[in-house]
């Protein structure tokens, strides 16, 4: 690899870092929570979703910052990284409210229609991630869009099950249902709004533009009296005859 190749490639790699370095800050905080409420014992599930309870409607803020086990956030951790990394980088014109906006209304449809149990965790917001990239790619059908959905679709094919209502203790099929829907919610609303290579690019050739702009009248038509362009007219005709008699 060249100087020039390896300083851009360093480059590319300090941008993307420097691009992801929220979604990291806030692993590295879910992993610092979870670690002292089981050195302390805290109990921080208590700041999960119990749905329908009015003392309890905070949990939609706070509950996927709790996790249950160490297996359970570490199962959430790579999902998290590798789909907040393509919101950044692929819809960043977008990536921010898409992401308030699954926080919220999945933690909201949870506490509206889930079992009477506390919801922890933010597998929630991953699979609204994994729906939102999925149905952008159907709704806006251009080829990188395209093509992310395919990624994500064989990337977590597996997770669709998890979607429906299953015995399998602690997992909280309803807060995966309620983001697979906010997902599709959210990608058909901002559909329309265009990332990056999505808006068409006019290069504008003045030099072209000027030679082959044609106008009805001249361009100094308002600029001169008919007097002038009589004189005008007539040194021309002028210089024509002394030209032809030379």
């Amino acid at each position: 690899m060249s100087h020039g190749n390896a300083l851009t490639f360093r480059q590319d790699i300090l941008r993307f870092l420097q691009i992801i370095r929220w979604p990291v800050a806030l692993l590295i905080a879910l992993w610092a929570i979870h670690g002292m409420d089981v050195l302390f014992e805290l109990k921080l599930y208590r700041f999960g979703i119990f749905p329908r309870s009015l003392q309890e409607w905070s949990g939609i803020l706070t509950a996927p910052f709790v996790h249950g086990s160490w297996g359970h956030l570490a199962s959430n951790s790579i999902p998290w990284l590798a789909l907040t990394s393509m919101m950044i980088v692929f819809y960043p014109r977008v990536a921010l409210q898409v992401s308030l906006l699954l926080w919220i209304l999945t933690g909201v449809s949870v506490w509206l229609f889930a079992r009477p149990s506390y919801h922890i965790g933010i597998s929630g917001i991953i699979y609204g991630y994994i729906s939102f990239i999925f149905w952008t790619g159907i709704f806006r059908k251009n080829r990188r869009a395209i093509l992310l959905s395919f990624i994500v679709l064989i990337l977590y094919a597996g997770s669709v099950e998890s979607i429906f209502p299953n015995t399998e203790k602690g997992i909280s099929w309803e807060s995966h249902l309620s983001g697979a829907i906010v997902g599709l919610l959210l990608a058909f609303v901002f559909k329309n709004v265009l990332e990056g290579e999505e808006i068409p690019q006019f290069q504008t050739d003045q030099t072209n533009d000027a030679a082959e702009t044609r106008y009805f009248l001249p361009r100094d038509a308002f600029e001169k009296t008919r007097l002038q362009r009589y004189y005008e007219q007539l040194e021309r005709e002028m210089q024509a005859g002394n030209e032809s008699s030379d």
